[in-house]
């Protein structure tokens, strides 16, 4: 609880006691032989300290023109009470609208907290490593691309970078949500608003404050406020007009029945207290946001990024799901999933895997690298034996391999272009991934399949949206036809559209927007630079924050900080979980409300009940709002 609120509660203990005594003298007849004015000075006391607040800020609206808010409604509801002598009920609404507000305030908190806890990932300083060994503590805004940085255990990495000394477990929970700790080692890619477990680590530094992880974050969180969803663009319209209405409606319900002769004028008066009361729009106004405020909390929680209320209304709508294949579904790197060694020569997997290691090591391709990377990772991170290699007689055929020798034995690594295949085995299905042939010394050794390897968790992350109700996923992709099948095979999609370019892939989208039901959304999934004309023209762009490209985060409406698509039917349940609440709490209200306006209206009610019609429906309206912030 902050100091503010401390400070109400102390005002509204002291006020209450005050209160219950007042009653027990009233109740007791000791007050009775006081007279008008006496009364009225003993119960402004306790109305001034709880109620000055109030009183001081609908005088400075008015001043700046904006007259009709809650603190007028209030203001002139209780000078009305006072007017005709019901002075302890001027006090009760006073007293119990600030209870109503001092709950409301703390629910708020409890919302903020998911999201304002993100704000303790900001590192405080860095540690940049001098030329003598020494470190210099600087603001992380001070530190430029290609410095070294010295993180030390419980410190929190204050810029993106890549470790060049160390090895240790870095706690990401606060970016993604995971308790689980990451190993980093020399080599390995870190982002700021880690904290470095144990150990020392010493960064080079790869992208600057304002361009790292941690700043984009915060920078995202500080804007999602500004993007109102469209029930909340509809309450603020709503109370724009409803509160001039209801107190326009007082006044005329406060003058015309005396002026008639159907009511005394203290009556009329009541009436119209009563329904300045009871219409004051403070559950609609605050229940409303806080709810889509609790959803994006409990989004945070689970390390998704939502930027606004609209988005998450949104989320809640969506019934395609469009995947980007590399790095959203698979993880962008190339590895060997299969080595297949000839069944008519006696060689094993190892044997082929060097022999195509011998072939590879002095090229820099993408499949190259992988192959070598399988190899070190089989032999202790040794590296082949270059002396066994003439680097002279080693040439790259372009589009079909390599062409060395080896032992002074000529030796072929590549497709089927370059090296005949038995007709006894066959080629290898290449919707599999790349396929690689070994020939050495003439004969045919054997064949190594790369391929982009499918991330944790996909195909159960997909089965889960239609667990949901999402009636299409679709993949759309760079890749050749047969390769993006067997991938949309081993996830669950159904729907495969392969061999796109960037703009190819807004067109399929747009064409698909074309196309769906009134009133549902389409999302799109994606991470790279080429994703993000897609993101942006989706109804929900949700990008890959871990990997991700700067230019994909910026353009997409969600993020999810650790790449887990699983996490994207976490943020749909959520986000039909928060409409669902504010949909509760905009008919509960304004069904309670129009109740006792109308028995307000008609004599049929007091001005307790016309407390509960604000502070009640208010309170239970915030209650329900905080369910939001459980997944």
């Amino acid at each position: 609880m902050t100091k503010k609120q401390k400070k109400t509660r102390n005002r509204i203990l002291i006020v209450l006691a005050m209160f219950v005594i007042l009653l027990v003298l009233d109740k007791l007849g000791i007050m009775d032989p006081l007279p008008w004015f006496v009364k009225l000075i003993i119960y402004l006391v306790p109305y001034g300290i709880i109620g000055y607040d109030v009183v001081r800020k609908a005088i400075i609206n008015i001043s700046h023109g904006q007259v009709f808010d809650e603190n007028f409604l209030m203001m002139i509801a209780t000078f009305g009470a006072f007017g005709i002598g019901e002075y302890s009920e001027a006090l009760a609404v006073m007293l119990f609208y600030q209870v109503g507000e001092l709950f409301q305030s703390y629910a708020v908190g409890k919302s903020r907290q998911s999201i304002t806890d993100l704000m303790s990932i900001a590192p405080e300083y860095a540690n940049i490593v001098n030329e003598d060994g020494s470190t210099t503590e600087v603001d992380p805004e001070e530190v430029s691309v290609g410095d070294i940085i010295l993180v030390r255990a419980g410190e929190k990495i204050p810029v993106d970078g890549t470790v060049v000394e160390g090895e240790s477990f870095l706690d990401t929970a606060a970016l993604t949500g995971e308790s689980v700790p990451r190993r980093a080692a020399e080599g390995d890619a870190v982002i700021s608003g880690c904290v470095n477990g144990e150990g020392i680590l010493k960064v080079r530094v790869d992208k600057a404050y304002e361009d790292s992880t941690v700043a984009r974050i915060l920078d995202l969180v500080e804007n999602a406020s500004n993007k109102k969803s469209r029930m909340e663009n509809f309450i603020t319209r709503f109370a724009r007009y409803y509160t001039p209405v209801v107190t326009i409606g007082a006044v005329l319900l406060a003058v015309i029945p005396p002026i008639i002769g159907q009511l005394p004028l203290s009556d009329s008066i009541r009436r119209a207290c009563i329904f300045l009361i009871v219409s004051c729009p403070c559950a609609l106004v605050i229940a409303v946001p806080l709810g889509f405020f609790g959803g994006i909390g409990a989004s945070s929680k689970k390390g998704v990024l939502v930027k606004g209320s609209n988005f998450l209304e949104a989320a809640s709508k969506v019934d395609t799901v469009v995947f980007d294949k590399t790095g959203t579904i698979t993880k962008g790197e190339f590895k060997v999933s299969e080595i297949v060694p000839s069944t008519s020569g006696d060689i094993s997997e190892d044997q082929l895997l060097s022999l195509a290691a011998y072939g590879e090591m002095y090229s820099n391709h993408p499949i190259a690298r992988s192959i070598l990377s399988c190899y070190m990772e089989r032999n202790d991170g040794n590296k082949p034996d270059s002396s066994y290699i003439d680097e002279s007689q080693t040439k790259e055929i372009a589009g079909n391999g390599i062409r060395t020798v080896l032992d002074g034995k000529e030796l072929l690594v590549g497709n089927d272009k370059l090296i005949k295949v038995p007709a006894s085995i066959g080629l290898l299905d290449e919707a599999a991934g790349t396929v690689v042939y070994v020939s050495y010394d003439g004969v045919y050794a054997g064949s190594i399949v790369i391929a982009d390897a499918i991330k944790e968790g996909v195909k159960e992350g997909i089965a889960a949206l239609y667990d949901l109700g999402v009636k299409r996923a679709v993949m759309l992709t760079g890749d050749n036809e047969a390769i993006a099948r067997h991938v949309a095979d081993q996830v669950g999609i159904n729907d495969v559209k392969a061999g796109l370019l960037p703009a190819d892939k807004v067109s399929a989208v747009e064409k698909m927007l074309s196309k769906g039901d009134n009133g549902n959304r389409l999302a799109f999934v994606g991470d790279g630079i080429n994703d993000a004309p897609v993101l942006m023209r989706a109804d929900v762009g949700i990008a890959m924050g871990s990997m991700g490209s700067d230019a994909a985060i910026e353009a997409a409406d969600i993020v999810i900080m650790d790449d887990d698509i699983s996490k994207i039917s976490a943020v749909m349940k959520i986000a039909r979980k928060t409409i669902r609440i504010v949909k509760e709490n905009i008919v509960f209200a304004l069904a309670v409300k129009l109740i006792i306006l109308i028995l307000g209206a008609l004599g049929l009610t007091t001005m307790w009940l016309a407390v509960f019609g604000d502070v009640g429906v208010a309170v239970i309206a915030i209650l329900n709002s905080m369910r939001a912030l459980k997944d």
